[in-house]
C-alpha cells in the first residue's frame, strides 16, 4: 500500500464498468472512514484535493468515476501524476464482468446503461464501454471481475484491496431496557427475560441495578438464570459472527425486563463483558436504569 507523504491524502479511485458493482464498493469504503464522493468530474478533481489539504478534515478520499464522465479516461492520467506530485498516495481499483452477466443484471433493474443512448442497445453499449475504459483499466492498481462474486465476497475483496482487516468491524451494541416504557424499535435483537425471578420484591435489592454485584450474585443463584445466560450466548455466538461476516456496520441486541432496571441490566452487562473479551467493538445502553 503505497504511503502518502507528510501533508498528503490517502486517495483512492474507484472506476469500471457499469454495472460492476462500483456502489458497493463505495459502501465499503464509506465503511473504512473514507470521504467518498461519487461521480466527481474529472475537471475538479484537482481543486477537490487542495481543498481538503487547506481544511485539514481527513485523509482518506475515495472517488467513484467512470463512463457517466466522458472526459474521465483521458484525463486520469493528469489526475494520478498531479496528485501524486502533491504528495498523495494513489490507488486505482477498476471492477468488471463478462458480457452475458452485465446483460443480465441489467434486464433484472430499471436502469438504464449510461451509454445505451441514440438506440444502441445494452450489449452494444457495454462493447463501447468496454473500449471507452480501457485507458482506465490499463493503470489500474487492481482489476477485480466481480462475476462469479457475492455481495458479501466483493466486500471483501474491496476491504482486502484497501487492508482493512476483516475481523469484528461491526459495532454491537447491548441495550438493557422496561418493557413498561416500550420495545427499542432500533432493536435488531429483543429478548424477554421477565420470566426470571424479581430482585424489586427482595428487602435490600429494590433500590440497588443490575450493574451492582448484589444483584448479579442473587440472580446467579437461580437456575433459570444460569439457564438464559447460556442460551442467550449460544444464540449470539452463531449470529454476531454472522452479521459481522455480512458487513453488517452495527448491531443492537436489546434485553428487557419489567422496568429495566435489574434483570435486564444484570444480564446486559454479562453479555456484553463476554463480547468485549472477544474483542468486539461493544457499546452498553442502559435505556431505563434510572426510570422508577
Amino acid at each position: 500500500m503505497p504511503t502518502p507523504h507528510k501533508n498528503g491524502l490517502d486517495l483512492v479511485i474507484v472506476s469500471g464498468l457499469s454495472g460492476a458493482g462500483k456502489s458497493t464498493a463505495l459502501h465499503v469504503l464509506e465503511d473504512a472512514s473514507y470521504l467518498a464522493v461519487d461521480n466527481l468530474p474529472a475537471a475538479i478533481v484537482d481543486t477537490l484535493l487542495s481543498l481538503l489539504v487547506a481544511s485539514g478534515e481527513g485523509r482518506r478520499v475515495a472517488l467513484v468515476a467512470d463512463s457517466r464522465d466522458r472526459t474521465f479516461p483521458s484525463s486520469l492520467g493528469r489526475i494520478v501524476k498531479n496528485a501524486r506530485s502533491e504528495g498523495h498516495a494513489v490507488r486505482i481499483l477498476f471492477l468488471e464482468a463478462t458480457d452475458e452477466v452485465f446483460v443480465r443484471r441489467y434486464s433484472e433493474t430499471r436502469r438504464r446503461h449510461p451509454l445505451a443512448t441514440d438506440g444502441r442497445t445494452v450489449s452494444q453499449a457495454i462493447a463501447q464501454e468496454r473500449i471507452l475504459m480501457g485507458p482506465v483499466r490499463e493503470q489500474a492498481s487492481c482489476v477485480v471481475d466481480t462475476a462469479s462474486l457475492s455481495n458479501h465476497e466483493l466486500k471483501a475483496r474491496v476491504r482486502g484491496f484497501l487492508m482493512v482487516p476483516d475481523e469484528h468491524r461491526m459495532n454491537l451494541v447491548f441495550m438493557s431496557f422496561g418493557f413498561k416504557y416500550g420495545i427499542p424499535t432500533e432493536a435488531s435483537y429483543l429478548f424477554d427475560v421477565r420470566f426470571l425471578p424479581n430482585p424489586y420484591f427482595v428487602l435490600g435489592l429494590r433500590e440497588k441495578t443490575g450493574k451492582d454485584s448484589e444483584i448479579r450474585d442473587w440472580l446467579e443463584k437461580w437456575d433459570q438464570t444460569r439457564e438464559i445466560t447460556q442460551r442467550l450466548a449460544e444464540f449470539l455466538d452463531t449470529v454476531v459472527p454472522a452479521n459481522d461476516s455480512d458487513g453488517r456496520p452495527q448491531l443492537m441486541v436489546c434485553i428487557g425486563c419489567t422496568g429495566g432496571r435489574h434483570r435486564s441490566v444484570a444480564l446486559t452487562e454479562t453479555t456484553a463483558g463476554r463480547f468485549r473479551s472477544k474483542g468486539y467493538q461493544v457499546s452498553v445502553l442502559h435505556r431505563d436504569i434510572e426510570k422508577r
